[in-house]
This record gives structure tokens, sequence and C-alpha cells, in this order.
């Protein structure tokens, strides 16, 4: 008989507390300082936002056809009534536009990561009181979609800087991980140019002493300020965040790259940034070039051309050709 998210989860909290977990030497960090679990090195395809139901969303069966590209993040998954998971804009986990999607997506040949969290709407970190009330959101999201893969899109005061929520959503992500052999946990979170802020710090520090298992710390660098070169700035987040997991995890140069992602935003950002084609094609030789596992832009809805100047929803407010950002991340 199959048990139940709430019957699995506790299973396997009551064998965290009680018995010690035996880990062979490939899955031991050399650092020995934390304790800390090391997760095998991580790749998978490029995966950029897709938003259903925002921002003229386009058909990803479409974008798919045109671009070559092999996974979407979907986001975003948020709280609904109290603890329960809901795709934002929509009342639950099925029968809306994200679901349509995932179906297209699937039919299509790629790959469906959630992406739980974000920047605004009512967040499940703070809405679930327990880790394990968290761990049952997280396996519901899971289990309606079928992924073997979930990005927890951790920002704002209400996630990222309240630490009681960053301690619930690691020691969350530790139970699901435990209760589902071979899923994949994504941290995505804001960055300054040369690295993790101090929120940041704290975050990679904590899934080293609670054995979180993150196999992927992916950051944002953008949003720093109006005319920041962000190749520049990419590189030196890229390389704080790389330092940061050697010093805490105690990873090779090529360990820690590998357990990396980069999340760009194309065209105008929301602090004036300009991020271009040519720009982005810059960053993606770079994260190739060093063998980060991860890649991922904000957004597919906004992969189109238009002169504003602006952030929009549904165009990146520069000169381009439609889904050349999707086109060029797929080469990752």
């Amino acid at each position: 008989m199959k048990l139940s998210w709430k019957l699995a989860i506790a299973a396997v909290a009551l064998t965290a507390a009680i018995i010690p977990v035996a880990i062979s030497n490939a899955g031991t960090t050399g650092a020995g300082s934390t304790g800390a679990v090391e997760t095998e090195s991580t790749s998978m395809p490029a995966a950029p936002y897709l938003y259903p139901g925002w921002g003229d969303a386009p058909d990803p069966a479409e974008v798919i056809e045109a671009t070559g590209v092999k996974a979407f993040t979907l986001a975003f998954v948020v709280a609904g009534q109290g603890c329960e998971p809901v795709w934002a804009g929509e009342t639950g986990l099925t029968g809306g536009v994200h679901e349509e999607a995932i179906a297209k997506i699937e039919a299509a040949g790629a790959e469906v990561i959630p992406s739980i969290g974000g920047w605004s709407g009512d967040k499940l970190g703070p809405a679930c009181s327990t880790a394990e009330d968290l761990a049952g959101a997280y396996q519901k999201v899971i289990d309606a979609t079928g992924t073997t893969t979930i990005d927890i899109d951790i920002e704002n005061a209400d996630e990222f800087q309240d630490h009681d929520v960053q301690d619930r959503i690691l020691e969350a992500l530790k139970l699901v991980k435990a209760a589902n052999p071979g899923l994949t946990t994504i941290l995505t979170f804001s960055t300054t140019a040369t690295g993790p802020n101090a929120d940041g710090q704290r975050l990679i520090a904590r899934a080293a002493e609670l054995e979180a298992g993150i196999d992927v710390f992916t950051q944002m660098p953008f949003n720093i300020a109006e005319g920041t070169d962000i190749y520049a700035t990419t590189v030196g987040a890229t390389e704080g965040l790389r330092d940061e997991l050697i010093e805490v995890f105690g990873y090779t140069e090529a360990e820690a790259y590998s357990h990396m992602g980069i999340s760009a935003m194309n065209g105008i950002s929301d602090q004036k940034e300009v991020t271009t084609l040519a720009t982005f094609a810059e960053i993606r030789e770079y994260a190739s070039a060093n063998g980060l596992a991860r890649l991922s832009v904000w957004s597919v809805n906004r992969d189109r051309g238009c002169t504003t100047g602006e952030v929009t929803s549904d165009c990146s407010g520069i000169e381009q050709d439609d889904w050349a950002f999707t086109t060029e991340a797929a080469k990752f």
C-alpha cells in the first residue's frame, strides 16, 4: 500500500531523528567542519522561466519548436488557503492554464521544473507553520506535476530575509528530498555584484549545517543598479558564490561550479539595467565553459522585441527577434 505524503514525511523525519545516516565516500564532503552532505554534481538543460496566464504567455509547444529548448521553469507555486499550494492566479494545482502548459511541454518532449515562491504574493514558507507541513506542500507539487526537480525561488523579506523561514524551507527540502529519491532541489536567490549578501551567506551556511542536500544554488545577478555592467556583475557574483561554496562545503572549484546556477533577466530590468542578446550569449558561454549546473532567464513571456525601454510583462524592452534569448539559452 502506498503511504500518504503525511505518513511518508513523518517516517523520514522519525528515521532521521533516531538512525545515524550512513554515507558513502562519494557522498561526503571533504570539508569535515560542517558535517554537510555533499550531493552529486548536477547538470541540466537550460530552463527559462515561463509564467502561464501572465504577460501574454506564449504557447510553449511553439517556443520549443522554434528554439529547441528542452525545459521550462514554470512560475509560480504560491500559498492558497493557509499552507495549501496553488499556481499563482489559480485555485489549485490542476485544472488551469498551468496544467495545460505542462501537458503541452511534456507532449513536445521537454521538462517542467515547478518554481515555488517568487517575489510577490503569499508564499508557502511563511504560510506553513512547520517544516513537516511545508514538506507536505512541496510533496503535493511533486505529485501533481510528476517532476523530478523543484526550484525554490526564495525572495523578499517574508522568506529570504526571514531566517526562521529560511530554516523551515531548508528543513522541508531535506525531508522531501529524503522522501523522493533522485529529486533535484534548487535554491534561487538574489545577490550582490560580488556574491551572496549576508542573507545569502547565511542560507548557504545553514544548508550545510542542516545537511539539507541542496543540489544547485542559483543567483539572480541583476537589479543591482542602473548602468550596471551585467556581464561583469554576473561573473563577479558567480565567482563570489563559488568561493562561498568552496569555503562552506569544502568543494573543489569544479565541484562548486557544478552546484551553481545563473538566472538572468533578458532586456530591461526593474533597475533599468540592459541585458542585450550579445551580453546574454557571453553569460551562456561563461556558464557552459565553467560547467555550471543551471542556466535560466526571466522570462520566455518577455522574450519578444519592443522598444519601450521599460519593464513590461510581454516583451524585453529592447529590439530583438522573438525567442532570441530562449534560443541562446538552449545552447547551454
